[in-house]
């Protein structure tokens, strides 16, 4: 490793630390961990905090009072943002669509995929999911199986038609390309980017001193705009990638406590 050490290390959930909706594995636990007791880690993702909490918070091995102060988690690309203590998730704030503009996010991502032939008869869970600060579209449902996901839209097509289908329809929101089979739609200038310059504001650690971790940073991809901005990233295909990486990285970060 030679480049400069991080301050804080950032991370994509889903195909990241995990696969789509399921638990990190024990050996992320606890590289999440040992990293936190040596620099700032935070989650940014699409998904709403019951993710966050079922897939990663759950499953965290026994942390430091210390380490777990340095976790951030930031759901629905940071327009939500929590803390962790000993024994809690806490609030550090909350930012809401308004009704209008929820009502008109999920009559025109319906509509659209009906009228694509993208809306699905046989699904896992609800397709559609108001998370207060983003509405997503998960066109197999919220708890489909990996394998039925990654075969629904292998080339991220699917998904491309619809959010520009369903952008030209809500100019002033913003829709963006979610996970494997969803798109979220947020206020305008809401992606992973917004909810890095939230860390930056929150933590007081300039982005120049923070490392992205994510599988998504190909031009259409949902991880793109971090990279976009200029924050220092790094590619993973999956969550044995990240392992890999954080194997090599934390040896090299002084301990804090």
């Amino acid at each position: 490793m030679t480049d400069p050490a991080p301050r804080l290390v950032a991370f994509d959930l889903d195909d990241t630390l995990a696969p789509s909706k399921s638990r990190i594995d024990p050996r992320i636990g606890e590289l999440l961990v040992s990293l936190a007791e040596r620099v700032e880690v935070a989650i940014i993702s699409g998904g709403q905090l019951a993710q966050f909490t079922s897939q990663v918070v759950d499953q965290l091995p026994d942390a430091s009072a210390e380490a777990r102060a340095r976790m951030h988690l930031l759901p629905t690309c940071g327009t939500q943002y929590y803390r962790l203590t000993d024994d809690e998730v806490v609030t550090v704030y909350q930012r809401s669509l308004t009704d209008d503009q929820k009502s008109r996010a999920l009559a025109a991502v319906e509509g659209e995929a009906r009228r694509l032939g993208l809306w699905e008869s046989e699904t896992w869970g609800d397709i559609l999911e108001d998370r207060g600060s983003q509405i997503t579209f998960s066109a197999l449902g919220q708890q489909a199986p990996v394998p039925a996901k990654m075969a629904w839209d292998p080339t991220g097509e699917k998904k491309n038609t619809l959010r520009a289908a369903v952008q030209a329809l809500l100019p002033d929101l913003e829709v963006r390309s979610g996970g494997s089979t969803s798109v979220d739609i947020t206020e305008q200038g809401i992606d992973k980017a917004y909810g890095m310059r939230q860390l930056a504001e929150q933590t007081g650690i300039a982005l120049d001193d923070m490392l992205f971790l994510g599988d998504r940073l190909d031009p259409d991809g949902n991880d793109y705009p971090v990279l976009a901005m200029g924050v220092r990233c790094h590619a993973v295909g999956g969550w044995e990638d990240t392992v890999t990486y954080l194997e090599q990285l934390i040896p090299t970060l002084p301990v804090r406590v």
